[in-house]
């Protein structure tokens, strides 16, 4: 995977449907929020922003998983998400899901892997 690794927590934080974390990435309109969950053991990230319109989703920080722990849900508009693909599920998507960021998991942390100014 190329890019440079960057720390964004530790492994332990995530369980499988519960708190996600949050984190912050450089984007093209400068600093964006995103946010990590553990979903069927493994670790997925996002952009913090719904598909319908710019609003991050988690309904109290950190907590984006819906009453039953098994989708991602737009606090704003009800969207649910697919947690492992990030696709839209329900909701006035239109066909867009989340903005997936590409993470990797070693040594019991969990890194972003961010893209090198030369790839």
């Amino acid at each position: 995977m190329a890019g440079t690794l960057r720390l964004i927590g530790r492994s332990a934080l995530l369980a499988d449907g519960g708190p996600g974390l949050r984190f912050v990435v450089e984007g093209p309109a400068g600093h964006e929020a995103a946010f990590a969950v553990r979903w069927g053991g493994q670790v997925y990230a996002y952009l913090n922003r719904c598909a319908h319109v710019p609003v991050e989703l988690d309904w109290e920080e950190g907590r984006f998983f819906d009453a039953d722990k098994l989708y991602l849900l737009c606090a704003t508009h009800g969207a649910l998400y697919d947690p492992a693909t990030g696709a839209c599920l329900s909701g006035r998507c239109q066909g867009r899901g989340l903005a997936p960021l590409a993470v990797v998991e070693r040594d019991g942390h969990i890194y972003l892997v961010e893209e090198s100014p030369d790839s």
